[in-house]
């Protein structure tokens, strides 16, 4: 049925003028028809409301990013004000602007590992495709032509453009789209509850992962292999923590093979593990970063990549043979994005968020863990401030549902109905990352509405003999 043709929502309501309209990123446009939009038009603090009022706990941070919550006044005043001031100058050919100086400057004395350049996006999509340009153009400036290919992981998120959904291992970002290209590799997910063999401790099993990529750049030649990528924790593909040891180990592997180390702390950066980056929080080393979301709080949009100076250097001399680095945005380090920004990182330090976050995140632990007992729940797994839960039928057996049954997404829209916003993964997973501001009374909240929708969605699978 054509959406001139529906009953259902008033004539020129926002709902029916949504979807005459509007065609929604990651959404099923059918369903989407029939049961119209979830539609929210403020927010304040760490609560959004609805079209008809409801007040909800946004408790994903919007899509893991609006780490300051919502209606922040500095940031939009800055915005303001930069707008007046200057409200676009681009950055090809030489030209820059001081307010983007400035954030490439602070970035870099925030940075860990050596990091020496910035190069400015628009998202953690565009720093991740910009990531593959840097890494091909990289061994060509070197004389490596061959040295191309990528290593990612299955259950990873690097974003949907093209170069970065194949970097990305979720099989829903593939469907349809003839993703991922060639020269881009996927080696198994570091989940140890999920892939750990019977008997096999943590510390093996990262072992073994590691042993994995070694035996993949083996056989595709160490002269083809030019980068591995990795969310420090797996976000959307499962919000997944790495085994003890893991990155110690893989690094080692890369070294040995002159295989470049990519961090995607598009999610994980600016203090969501306790650390400002999870790079300090697992001992990551990487070569380049990719980071967005809370750069700016998501109040504009932004993103870089962030490159240590032997990298730089490289595609410095590669002037020589190659003339400019041809590579860019039209919005590339956007006056009023790093005003923002740069506002963002200031309210950071001078409210001492990060203190914030890690007086409240042992708590946040401990209440999901309480939930590692519950008859529908296989594991509880995160770190800092954001967490989620496997929900499964044999938790003893590490059980999975059938995807038709749709579990988690029940419970996702049965914590929405309790007034929280959570965010169902793949494999029957339900994740919590609410804004870092959230206070230990707020995240009480937030755990009773979420203890409810679970319970709810056990008297569910039962009812419907799923278990």
């Amino acid at each position: 049925m054509a959406p001139s043709d529906r009953t259902q929502f008033a004539p020129n309501s926002p709902a029916a003028r949504d979807i005459a309209y509007y065609l929604h990123p990651f959404t099923n446009p059918k369903v989407h028809e029939e049961n119209g939009p979830f539609i929210v038009n403020e927010g304040k603090g760490i609560y959004v409301y609805d079209d008809q009022g409801k007040e909800y706990i946004e408790g994903m941070a919007g899509l893991w990013c609006t780490s300051l919550g919502f209606g922040e006044e500095r940031l939009a005043k800055v915005a303001y004000e930069q707008m007046l001031r200057l409200p676009y100058i681009q950055g090809f050919t030489h030209r820059s602007n001081e307010v983007a100086i400035d954030l490439a400057e602070k970035l870099i004395s925030m940075a860990p590992n050596n990091m020496g350049k910035v190069f400015f996006t628009n998202s953690g999509s565009e720093a991740n495709d910009t990531q593959v340009k840097i890494v091909w153009y990289y061994n060509n400036a070197r004389g490596k032509p061959e040295k191309k290919k990528i290593i990612g992981r299955h259950k990873a998120y690097h974003g949907i453009t093209l170069a970065a959904a194949s970097l990305t291992g979720v099989e829903y970002a593939h469907k349809g789209f003839d993703v991922p290209l060639d020269r881009f590799l996927h080696v198994t997910a570091p989940h140890y509850w999920r892939e750990g063999q019977e008997g096999e401790s943590e510390e093996d099993f990262a072992g073994r992962m590691a042993q994995e990529i070694d035996d993949l750049i083996v056989s595709e030649g160490p002269d083809t292999v030019a980068a591995f990528i990795a969310e420090p924790v797996m976000g959307a593909g499962g919000l997944i923590p790495p085994p003890a040891t893991y990155f110690e180990k893989v690094q080692a592997v890369l070294k040995k093979h002159d295989v470049l180390m990519i961090a995607d702390e598009v999610i994980t950066g600016f203090m969501r593990t306790g650390n400002m980056f999870a790079c300090e929080t697992y001992n990551i080393k990487p070569d380049l970063m990719s980071i967005a979301k809370a750069l700016s709080s998501a109040y504009l949009p932004i993103g870089a990549v962030m490159m240590t100076d032997e990298v730089y250097q490289v595609l410095r001399d590669g002037s020589d043979k190659f003339g400019m680095w041809n590579t860019g945005y039209t919005y590339s380090g956007h006056p009023v994005a790093a005003a923002v920004a740069l506002e963002t990182l200031r309210i950071y330090e001078e409210r001492d968020l990060l203190g914030h976050v890690r007086s409240v995140m042992g708590s946040f632990q401990e209440q999901m863990q309480q939930f590692a007992d519950h008859p529908l729940v296989g594991e509880v797994r995160g770190i800092g401030l954001f967490a989620a839960l496997e929900l499964s039928p044999d938790p003893a057996n590490k059980g999975m549902f059938d995807p038709a049954a749709k579990v988690a997404p029940g419970m996702m829209a049965r914590t929405q109905a309790h007034g929280l916003i959570s965010r169902a993964l793949p494999g029957d997973g339900i994740a919590l990352c609410p804004p870092l501001i959230i206070t230990e009374e707020q995240i009480g909240v937030c755990m009773e509405r979420f203890s409810t929708a679970l319970d709810e969605t056990w008297a569910h699978v039962q009812a419907e003999g799923l278990v």
